[in-house]
């Protein structure tokens, strides 16, 4: 029994081994070890990015306190901000006395990142809830202000004569403008 094979059908049955021959070294050399590393490096990125949705829930969670405290505070913020006018002091609150005078006393040494002075007022007035009612005007107003006791009251007649000092607080501002012209003129 003779086997009549065509020359034809031998090319393409050893191109097709051969084919298969590669595949498979090509599958076990460079696919399964690619695969291995793959799924290493899917199990990295699995735990990075649980770690980076841990920290950006983190970052939204602070962001969003931030966000509310700096709309609850808005005004603290903003009066540490304003600097201190004595003369736009006493038009503020000269409704709570018959006279008010303010006098700087000396400029305090900075407490920190705040410039802090001294303000010595001397008043006149009718009755002692206009004081308290005074301190609670402080208390709105718009600078950071803490009124140091003890306050004297003495009795003149018929006004009382309230003497106390009061620290102002506000942000030292540096002046960029001036620090930016001295390196122009060098």
């Amino acid at each position: 029994m003779k086997i009549n094979i065509s020359r034809q059908h031998i090319y393409l049955l050893s191109l097709s081994l051969l084919l298969f021959i590669f595949v498979l070294i090509f599958a076990f050399a460079v696919l399964i070890p690619e695969g291995k590393a793959y799924r290493i490096q899917r199990t990295e990125l699995k735990k990075d990015s649980k770690e980076l949705r841990n920290y950006q829930n983190f970052h939204d969670e602070t962001q969003e306190t931030l966000q509310t405290l700096k709309s609850d505070n808005r005004h603290i913020i903003n009066a540490f901000e304003a600097s201190f006018d004595a003369h736009r002091f006493e038009m503020q609150h000269k409704s709570y006395f018959t006279n008010l005078n303010v006098l700087k006393i000396a400029s305090m040494k900075d407490e920190e990142d705040f410039g802090t002075y001294e303000v010595n007022t001397t008043s006149k007035i009718s009755t002692p809830t206009s004081f308290y009612d005074f301190l609670d005007a402080v208390n709105k107003s718009d600078w950071i202000i803490d009124v140091n006791f003890p306050i004297d009251f003495k009795r003149d007649g018929e006004l009382i004569k309230s003497s106390f000092t009061m620290k102002v607080y506000c942000n030292k501002k540096e002046d960029t403008n001036a620090t930016a012209s001295e390196s122009v003129d060098k």
